[in-house]
């Protein structure tokens, strides 16, 4: 079963969330994988100490144009969906423009010239680490100045495969690398904040999430602070109240210390549990 734990918006308490249910599981003896594919800036590994086992970069197809074949037609040009090739005809100046390339290799087939070739561009890497016998996490990162990481987190969670719980600790926001890694996810958990701004976050995951078909179920973090809209905001949705984390000093100071709150309040394991059992048994597909 794949899990999605998401966010609006940074900061809400997302990673808190997945590393924590990545520990418990760990500690009740399940097969369990926490795939980080907040890939511009991961940093699950901090909470754990791993040992790498593999790791491979992620790359795409760029166009190389061979100017001595090109008659400057335009046709690449053309079928370019992303503005990646820059063309001026009469000057006989064409480019490519790495950075707005897609890799789809549609410029490639318009091309009747033979003018076009290909090259490796890399985009990040996808590294492996053990944790346990039964447990790894599987980080995603990307290079600096990459436009998208959408490629590097794909990659990440195909690595994963399907066997035992895998955690997807997802990128902030609601655009691709969001969607991206909600796609593949059985089910979604969303990680807000009773404040307005994490109110109005989440009704753009919620709506996006919608569009897309997937269920989900809510973590109130910081619960206590704020006001109750969030609360009838979720009434008036029937979307489902998953747990509660309170404003708490010792929370806070563990997490600041990259340290698992569960291993210093273990006291949370069992509300961690009880989160997963309720949505494998209404959402799950039992093939953990």
């Amino acid at each position: 079963m794949k899990i999605a734990i998401a966010s609006g918006k940074g900061g809400t308490g997302k990673t808190l969330v997945s590393t924590n249910l990545f520990y418990t599981l760990q500690q009740h003896g399940y097969r369990v994988k926490l795939i980080d594919c907040d890939a511009e800036e991961p940093n699950d590994l901090i909470f754990f100490k791993g040992i790498l086992s593999k790791s491979f970069c992620v790359n795409q197809k760029v166009p190389v144009i061979n100017e001595i074949n090109c008659t400057y037609c335009g046709k690449c040009h053309e079928y370019c969906n992303y503005n990646a090739i820059f063309i001026l005809p009469p000057s006989k100046v064409i480019k490519v423009i790495e950075d707005l390339c897609h890799g789809c290799g549609a410029c490639s087939a318009a091309c009747i010239y033979s003018a076009i070739t290909e090259k490796d561009v890399s985009l990040g890497t996808v590294s492996c680490f053990g944790i346990t016998e039964k447990t790894s996490i599987i980080e995603a990162k990307i290079n600096v100045g990459i436009f998208s990481p959408v490629s590097v987190i794909k990659a990440a969670i195909k690595e994963a495969g399907n066997e035992g719980i895998i955690i997807l600790d997802s990128p902030p926001g609601t655009s691709c690398p969001f969607i991206q890694t909600v796609a593949t996810a059985d089910y979604v958990i969303l990680v807000t904040e009773p404040t307005p701004f994490g109110l109005s976050d989440l009704k753009q995951s919620v709506e996006t999430l919608k569009t897309m078909g997937k269920t989900c179920g809510i973590i109130i973090n910081r619960a206590g602070l704020g006001n109750n809209d969030i609360y009838s905001y979720l009434n008036q949705e029937n979307i489902p109240i998953l747990m509660e984390i309170p404003f708490d000093k010792t929370i806070a100071s563990h997490y600041s210390k990259g340290e698992i709150v569960a291993k210093y309040m273990p006291e949370w394991q069992p509300q961690f549990m009880s989160m997963l059992n309720s949505i494998v048994e209404k959402d799950g597909n039992c093939s953990y």
